[in-house]
Order: C-alpha cells, then structure tokens, then sequence
C-alpha cells in the first residue's frame, strides 16, 4: 500500500500557521480563557500591570519579519555552503572523529537525551546518571586516577580549574606561581592566564623538555602528548615538582592514553582535557566535554559534577549527584569555582562511543591513528625532510625552513589543512578520519613522492613493532588495563547498543515526556527545525582554527546572532565566547574590572549582590577577584533600599559593581531597579544585571536601556538551545560601548575580540559553543519580533495562571504589585510543612508517580517550590500540572485529618517503583492503586520511576564515582 502524505491543515478554531504559533503552546482562545482566570480582558492588559512602566521599552524590535521553518533552513544552508570543509590536520586538541550512526540519531538527535534537565532529582534520572558514571569511569581508568568528574566545559576551563585546585591543594597562603609547559595548547595557556590574573597567580610559560627551572611553584601543567605532538615522559619533571611541593597537573589526549602510559602511573596529581575526539564533532570549537580526574586526597575539592553509587529506599543501587559536588554556587561567596553546568549531552556521546568500541575498538582506532602519523613522518624522512620529534603519538612537526607558508599552501590546495608553526616548522595532525590518500596529499605538499604510504587501511600491520618503535618509546607504553568494567564489552552490534541507549533513556523523565516546570530554568520547547542544522557536516565538521576563508557562513551567522542579541538586549555589543552562563558571569565582571583598571581605578572589587541572587553570582565575583557584599532583601524580596544605600555610603569609594537578576530570582518584577542603576552609577560602580530570566523581557524591555551595562544571556534558556541533561549551555555577553574593548578575545582569531584590550580568553575556542548557535539562530528567526514578544507575553501569563489556581491551595510567597508575578512563581510550603510533616521535598516526589519532574525544590527559599511554566505548554499540559498539585494537596490534607499515617503515606513514600506495588508484602495502610494511579488519566499514560526515594546520606558517607562492580547487580 503507497503511503499518503498530507499537507497540514489549519483548524479554524486553531490556526496555526507560524512557527511562534507551533512555539507558543496555547491557542488564541486558551490564552484568553488563561487570562480570564487571571481577571484580565487581555494580555496586554496583564503585562501594563504587570511590568513597570519605568523599564518598558520604547521602540518595539527591530529585527527582521520571521521566517518560515522552511524559509529559515534554506538561509541557514546559505550559511553553511559558506564554509569550505577541508580535511582539518590542524590538531591543537582538536581531532577529527566519526560519531557512531546509532549514537548520532539516538543520542544527539533525540529528545529524549537533550531536552533533559540537570540530574537534581535523581529518581527520575538513574539513565543519563548512568552514562555519566561510564564517562568518569572512562576517564579514571584512562588518566590513571581514581576520582573522575562528570564532565568540565572544555580543556581550557578544566586546566584553569585544576590551577585553582592545585593551588589550594598546596595550601599556600596568597599568590604563588603556576609553571606553564611552553609545548601546551596556546588557547589553553591563554585561559589559564586569563583566569590566574583576578586570583593573584602568576602563570610563567618555560620549556620543560629538559626538566623544571629554577624557582618556587604551586603547580606545574604539562601537555602530554605535546601541543608539538612530542611524546615526553613525564615521571622525572612530576618528580622534581613534588620535591619541591608542587602539585603535577597534565593535560591528556584520552585517545592517546589508550596506547601511552597514564599520567597518573607518573606521577600525575591532576588529569585535564577533551573527550572531544570520542565521537563529538568540531562544531568550530564545540560544544565538546571537557574532564578532569585526580588523585585520592583531594578528591573532595574536585570542582564541577561527581556523580556517586547511593541505594534507594529498597536498598538497590541508585545513582546520584554526590553531594560536595552538587553546585559549587550553593557555597556563594566561599566558592572556589563558579562552574554551574557541565556537559552532559557530550559526555554521554564521549561515553557511549567507549561503550560502542569497548578498550579494543579504541586500541584499534588509536593503533591506526599512529600509524597514519609514522607514515606521514616516515615519508618526509625518506624525502629528507627533518621531523622535529623522535617520539609522537598523532601529530608530526616537520622542519622545512623559510618555505612553511608554502607547504601549507600546496596542502590546501589539495584540500587538506595543515598547521603553521612559524616560518620554518608545519605540523600535521592525524586521526581517526585520516586515510592513506590524506597522508599522500600531505607528503606531496611537502615536495616528497608518497611512496612511504603503503595504503593499508584499518588495524592490520598497524601494531607491527616496527611502526611502533619508531614513534612511541617502549618504556612509555601503556601496560595498564583499562575499561574492564562489564558495560564497556557488552554492546558491541548496533542492535545491542541501540537497546542499551532506550534502557536508559526510559529510565528518565525529559521535555518528550512532560512538562518540566522548573523556576529559574526556563526548559522550553527545543524546536526540531531549530536542531537539525547542528549536524549539517558545514557546521558540524569545520575546525575552529580553519583558515578564515574557509568559514565565512559561520562568521556572518555568528555576527547576525550577536547583532540580535544585542538588539533584544539594548547593549552595543555582544560576544558569545562564553560557554555557559557561569563563564558569562565571569567574562561580564572581568569586562568591568579591566574598564574601571583603565581608569586608574583599579582599587575598585566590592561587589554588592543581593542576599537573593543566584548563588553563580558571588561564586563567579570571587572568580573575578572581588569582594562579595550581600544587600539584603526585604519582606517582599525585593532589593532593601535602605540597605543598599548604606552599603553604597560605606564602600562607595571601592564599589565596582552590583549584580542584580532582573525579574528577581524570587520571580517579580522588581519597581525600584531604575533607582537602583542610578544609585551605583552615582557612585561609579557598574550595573550587571543577569540575564537568566530575560525570557520575561525579551520584546517588553531592554536592561541596556533601563541602567543595566553588562549581561550574560542563558541562550539555553531564553534562545532554546536545549538543556542535554546539564550541558551544553551558552552564556554570552552584551555590553555598553564603554565595556566593548573589554571583551573576551582569543590568541589564535583576531576576529573573535578585540585584540590589544580584550580581558583574554573565557573559553578554548574563539567563539565558544559555536556548533549550536545555529539553534538560536534560528529561533530569532522564525520568531521574528512579534513571535519573541508573544513568547515573553506567554511566559508571563503561563505564570500568572498557576499562580491563579494554585494559589487557594499553596500560598504564592512573593507577588508583585497588583499581586502578579514575572515569569515564575514560589508555591510555599513551609506552613504545611509545620502543621503536617509533609515537606516540599515529599511533594517533589510524589508528582514522580503523577509523571512530572518536580519543580526547583527549596531555591530561592527553603521550603518552597519555584514553578516556571513557560510559553511552550499549553493549557491542557499546564492544567495537567495544576490538577496533579491539587491532588497532592488533597493528599496532605488526609495526612492532616489522619486519613493517612502521618509516615507511611503515598508522599512520604513516594516515588513508588512497579517492583514495589508488586511485592507480595505489601505492608502499607493505602492501597496500591493509590499509590500508582492517583489520578484517573495515568492508566493511559504513565511513567514508572526506576528506583524508590534515594538515600542522599548513604552516597555522601560512600563515596563512589565509578562504575561499581558486576557484584552490585546481582539478585
């Protein structure tokens, strides 16, 4: 039978025939009956009571009409047709990769892995907990370290966290020196100095080929294999640094650790680097997940995610984020990192090609790896051509003096990118993706016949000895063995893993699924056609240190995007280096140090942040080297303006800058924050206001207008660049003219900041996350103005009408005038808590049985839930969500009367496995189908939660981070 494909037809009762009409999730009739219950005639109605008068905009977006999901494909195929993909040899920790087929389509193309949220309630996350267990478990047992985390943002961030660690690790007071090995990736040098600047380090650069220099230092960072591709030992410099007290930090190629000794068998303290070359594409510098791995000891002070092996109510192994590790920012201004995110949705793709290919799979691709590079060096010998290094794993630098540019030259022109040195030296970086007609292009670019590549493809003759011994000394091959886990052999056909993977993803709880009303998170719709494009090879294969005439579609889409940005925002400039709203925060507050330092006031650190900010912000002000003051907030959690003008009064001499979130964390609109720009102004400080709920802007007001000087943008909030499970994210920065020569730049693209007065790098690629500003892109345009003002008019009234029928049930603790909130609201539970014993975290788990992630529980006030419903649900989903909360209610209220055990009921219990309905002693005094069904509609549709309530305290007291042993699953 042929199959009949239709067109789709627009209802009249609902037409929807844009994008913003498929985006906003209410109909136009929803929207009004929303509002009705509300109390307003209309939506414009609602937001002039609403939104203060004195931050409204003026002048409606100019920006242009919105594009047809088609029309804005085609454009974006314009762009990519821009780029020319060449075969990249360029290296600098940037490999080319083949991303598994079945990897591809079931992780990074499916919902149900990227439209996941951060693993804080666990119960509801045990697959992509899972994954992340075999991505440390990966790391560990390649570094050679016991402890591995869950993922950094990339390997410049990693190195210039494991500088800060090892300096605390040292236990040295104040400042100190970090020594630097000149044969490190330049972009990763350069982030570790941009970072070591505010904290007082000194970073000192010296060739260590020979041994250390002469002098005292906390830390030393070695690249191994070198950014030269030399393979070093790295036992005699470790062992002269621990002599003298320091701690021994190596950046690692995974890859190459498949065949070289680990670090952590020399001596290494800190392991750093990419998983990028485990199947992650380019993306012209990512996203790509960054790790770290350390040495028993200092584990506790890992920075980022650790994900650890608890057990559930039942006593069956459970996975959970482990708690020193569970968000740094949580310790404010005693934080020693501000990372916030990390990135899940790569490290799960890094992981799963390790599950996939298993430790032969990836001997082998790294055994072929080596032998394409022996033969490139192996053919420019025979030509007379000097390979600068003996021994190397994947890249090979060759001397051809005063004609380096040449053969560069003649390589492209056979469609292979290779790397100059300078003017005497090339180097040449193999891969995976490098076949034996790469090598021949490459010899003859350098004027040598090809006659050395004998055109072997795959892993025979690839371990002859011979190959071996001339490339990798004996005494650094790796002996050690590595991914014995059982989950690391078990899914070698595609049938296996593509299985394996929907194991996982059914144990999780993610946007295909239901709505995820978390506060402060903003997990809207995450568009297909806004996704497609991030595979595209135009996007996804470009290096990011291409030849600028190669990548011109992605350099106007990114100036497109920050022109946007910042004609949404009202800034003058945007950069979107930043690779998560931590480093945004970070990059904004460097901008305004170097601004008031090139003023010669330099003395300026208080940094005053309100007692209700997001705990990122005085964690990123440390960062920065300022000084945390916290302004208090009054009854109504609005900013105390007495407290601030008394602060202002006491450090004004010193102040240089607030941090405000605007709405207010608490999800108000705050009337007084024109009063207080002016007042910080007055005293020459600057105004940042975070940007992580400018969804509740966008379209209405600009904070570049109504006093605000620098901002990061969530675009994995506000510009749908999806969550992937706690990562990827993009956190860029607008700025006023006077803050632009104060952005980030970039060692290896001038055209990524401004070069003589630019803050240094935030992140390793010059434009940070660039693989996935195509989402965003896309978003602006097929929104269009109306479409981005209709979705902020959304979120307002999505808010406003939970607030509205949740309110008689959970008071709503902060409102603004006229009793409205912004864009989310905080359902208070600690009354009921007080009277009953039901607590918010028991309502948290109980909406697991009804099949909803539970909102953000007990942030920005413990006790509470913080509720954003966002403009993508609509009114039968967002009811879904009320009726389930009432019912809830309900359920406490039985608690109250004694209707239920005042301890073993549904709540307390919650959330209830299959495993645990179908035991036969069952012991509890409410029924089963009580517990399973409690509403009606989920016999048609429910989720079934892999484990009971985990035991947080268990998994702090045992500590485990990787994978457990075949022992923990036996019956």
């Amino acid at each position: 039978m042929t199959a009949q494909y239709y067109a789709p037809v627009a209802s009249p009762q609902d037409p929807r025939t844009t994008f913003a009409d498929r985006h906003i999730g209410p109909s136009a009739d929803e929207r009004g009956r929303m509002l009705a219950a509300i109390g307003y005639p209309d939506a414009d109605a609602l937001i002039d009571d609403a939104v203060p008068a004195g931050i409204r905009t003026a002048a409606p977006l100019d920006l242009p009409p919105a594009l047809s999901e088609t029309g804005a494909l085609a454009r974006l195929r314009e762009l990519a047709d821009r780029n020319t993909v060449l075969t990249s040899m360029i290296g600098l920790g940037y490999s080319g990769t083949i991303t598994p087929g079945v990897i591809l389509r079931n992780v990074l193309e499916n919902p149900g892995w990227y439209t996941a949220y951060t693993p804080y309630q666990p119960e509801i996350s045990q697959g992509r907990l899972e994954a992340l267990l075999n991505f440390q478990t990966a790391v560990s047992d390649l570094t050679g370290l016991p402890v591995a985390n869950a993922s950094m943002l990339d390997e410049g961030t990693a190195a210039a966290e494991a500088m800060a660690l090892a300096h605390r690790a040292s236990k040295r007071k104040g400042g100190g020196t970090f020594l630097v090995d000149a044969d490190a990736l330049p972009q990763t040098i350069e982030v570790v100095r941009t970072r070591a600047v505010p904290l007082g380090l000194d970073v000192v650069t010296a060739d260590l080929s020979g041994g250390l220099p002469d002098g005292d230092f906390f830390g030393v960072l070695l690249q191994y294999p070198g950014a030269s591709g030399a393979v070093r030992d790295l036992e005699p410099v470790a062992a002269q640094a621990h002599e003298r007290g320091a701690q021994v930090v190596v950046a690692a190629d995974l890859l190459a650790l498949t065949l070289l000794r680990p670090p952590g068998e020399s001596g290494a303290d800190i392991v750093v680097g990419s998983a990028q070359r485990f199947g992650v594409p380019y993306g012209f510098g990512g996203p790509h997940a960054g790790y770290m791995a350390v040495r028993e000891g200092i584990q506790r002070q890992l920075p980022g995610r650790l994900v650890g092996v608890s057990v559930d109510a039942d006593g069956a192994t459970a996975y959970r984020l482990a708690l020193q590790t569970r968000e740094q920012h949580i310790r404010r201004e005693k934080a020693t990192s501000n990372i916030c995110t990390a990135q899940v949705l790569l490290a799960v793709m890094a992981s799963m090609y390790a599950v996939y290919h298993g430790p032969e799979g990836l001997a082998a691709i790294a055994q072929r790896t080596h032998r394409r590079a022996a033969e490139v060096a192996g053919g420019l010998r025979r030509g007379g051509v000097e390979v600068v290094h003996e021994a190397f794993f994947d890249t090979v630098t060759a001397r051809v003096p005063g004609r380096a540019a040449d053969v560069v030259a003649a390589a492209r022109e056979r469609g292979v990118n290779l790397r100059l040195v300078d003017a005497d030296r090339v180097a040449v970086a193999c891969d995976e993706t490098t076949l034996p007609e790469h090598v021949a292009a490459v010899l003859a670019a350098f004027g040598v016949p090809a006659d050395g590549a004998d055109g072997a493809d795959g892993a025979d003759g690839a371990q002859d000895p011979a190959v071996f011994g001339e490339a990798i000394p004996d005494a650094l091959r790796r002996q050690s063995p590595y991914l014995t886990h059982p989950v690391f052999h078990e899914h070698r056909s595609e049938t296996a893993m593509l299985r394996y993977l929907r194991r996982l993803q059914d144990k999780d709880i993610a946007l295909d699924r239901s709505m995820i009303p978390l506060g402060s998170c903003t997990m809207k719709l995450n568009a297909t056609a806004e996704m497609e494009p991030i595979t595209w090879p135009e996007f996804a294969n470009v290096h990011p240190f291409a030849p600028v005439e190669q990548v011109g579609g992605y350099l106007e889409l990114i100036g497109e995007l920050e022109d946007r940005l910042a004609e949404i925002t009202g800034y003058a400039k945007v950069s979107v280096q930043p690779n998560a709203g931590s480093q945004g925060e970070l990059a904004g507050l460097l901008a305004i140090r170097g601004y008031h330092a090139s003023r010669g006031e330099a003395h300026r650190t208080v940094c005053l942040i309100p007692s209700s900010a997001h705990g990122t912000n005085a964690a990123s002000a440390v960062m920065a080297g300022m000084k945390v003051v916290v302004v208090k907030c009054d009854d109504g959690g609005n900013i105390d303006l007495d407290d601030l003008h008394g602060k202002i009064a006491r450090h004004g001499a010193d102040l240089a800058a607030i941090m405000v979130t605007y709405p207010s964390t608490h999800g108000v609109f705050e009337e007084s924050i024109t009063e207080v720009c002016s007042a910080v102004h007055e005293a020459g400080g600057q105004v940042y206001v975070d940007g992580a709920n400018l969804n509740a802007l966008v379209g209405l007001a600009r904070p570049g207008e109504f006093g605000s000087d620098v901002s990061h943008l969530n675009l994995h909030k506000t510009f749908c660049i999806p969550h992937g499970g706690g990562g990827p994210g993009v956190g860029p920065i607008g700025v006023r003219e006077h803050l632009a020569p104060f952005l980030p730049n970039h060692p290896l693209r001038e055209e990524a900041g401004p070069r003589e007065t630019g803050v240094g790098p935030i992140s390793a690629a010059p434009w940070g996350s660039a693989g996935i500003l195509p989402i965003s892109w896309a978003y602006i345009a097929m929104m269009g103005p109306d479409g981005l003002r209709a979705a902020t008019e959304g979120a307002i009234i999505g808010a406003n009408y939970l607030a509205a029928r949740l309110g008689p049930h959970y008071p709503i603790l902060y409102t603004g005038r006229n009793g409205l909130v912004a864009h989310e609201c905080i359902a208070d539970l600690r009354k009921i808590t007080k009277e009953t014993g039901i607590t918010a975290e028991d309502v948290a788990k109980r909406l697991i049985d009804y099949g909803f992630h539970a909102p953000t529980l007990s942030f920005p006030v413990a006790g509470t839930l913080m509720i954003e419903p966002t403009e993508s649900e609509d009114l039968a989903e967002l009811d879904r969500f009320c009726d389930a909360m009432i019912e809830i209610r309900r359920e406490i209220q039985r608690v109250a009367d004694g209707g239920y055990d005042a301890e073993d009921n549904p709540l307390k219990n919650a959330p209830h496995t299959a495993a645990a309905l179908l035991a036969e002693d069952w012991k509890h005094p409410y029924g089963r189908e009580e517990a399973a069904y409690p509403l009606p509609a989920l016999r048609e549709n429910k989720y079934w939660p892999p484990v009971r309530r985990i035991d947080q305290a268990y998994g702090d007291r045992n500590l485990v981070c990787s994978c457990p042993p075949p022992e923990a699953f036996e019956d």
